[in-house]
């Protein structure tokens, strides 16, 4: 399914993004040494209930994963990328922790990920991997348009990343989302240009680079959702919602100023 937004909708989306951006802002400044992963999962729950918003995570329940996923974020630690589900860990210093967050708010959703360095450590190698991602979707983003195709965003993704030295897996990637948080067309993180879906006004799309230091393979963690790398090695992920209007691509989900 692909829904398309009109211009009158355009606000709600925004506003679904500016929520989305600043719980993660918030949850960002909160993630210290020694704060424990259910700590995270809560103060998300208490900001979303507060917004009058609606999780996307808590029952959602795909044929990858195993049962409801049960809580309001994603907080993925080191070798986990994506799904990583909160449990008891506590914060170490040097960890590299992706928050990745879904919400519904007046019909329509917003999703964004955001990799960073828990404490004072800066590992070059982290710091490099997250870098990456960020570029990528810095250029993902500058080739979504009307008129563009998914091909376009698919190639300038995986160009920076392939460029960086970082293995690409197509499993999982970005999305189109609207009224549900993963809907078509599937953006996979690389592609060739000038193939595939034609963008047009209204269309919402959720672009996510995400990488792993040493291989493409994935790993399910015991929790049957948790997706980690096969080496064990260390992983980045970087994502924002975007809309598709007649002047190019609006990033939803930007950190307020």
């Amino acid at each position: 399914m692909i829904e398309f937004l009109n211009p009158a909708e355009l606000p709600r989306a925004r506003a679904a993004g500016a929520l989305v951006a600043g719980i993660l802002r918030t949850l960002r400044g909160r993630c210290a040494v020694g704060t424990n992963l259910r700590d995270v999962d809560r103060w998300a729950q208490a900001m979303i209930t507060e917004a009058g918003a609606q999780s996307c995570y808590v029952d959602y329940e795909p044929s990858f994963g195993r049962g409801p996923f049960g809580h309001y974020i994603c907080t993925s630690v080191n070798d986990a990328v994506l799904h990583g589900r909160p449990y008891d860990y506590t914060l170490a210093d040097g960890d590299l922790l992706t928050l990745d967050l879904a919400v519904a708010k007046g019909g329509v959703v917003a999703d964004s990920a955001v990799s960073f360095i828990v404490g004072g450590s800066n590992p070059p190698e982290s710091v490099a991997m997250i870098s990456a991602t960020e570029r990528a979707l810095s250029a993902g983003i500058a080739a979504a348009g009307p008129g563009a195709r998914i091909g376009d965003i698919s190639h300038a993704i995986g160009s920076v990343l392939r460029d960086a030295g970082y293995p690409i897996n197509t499993e999982f990637g970005g999305h189109g989302v609207g009224s549900t948080m993963h809907q078509d067309p599937h953006v996979p993180n690389t592609g060739r240009p000038g193939r595939g879906y034609t963008l047009r006004p209204g269309l919402l799309l959720a672009l996510e680079p995400w990488v792993m230091a040493d291989t493409a393979t994935l790993v399910t963690d015991a929790d049957g959702w948790t997706l980690r790398s096969a080496t064990g090695c260390r992983t980045a992920h970087s994502e924002h919602t975007i809309a598709i209007t007649d002047g190019g691509a609006e990033i939803l989900t930007l950190p307020p100023a």
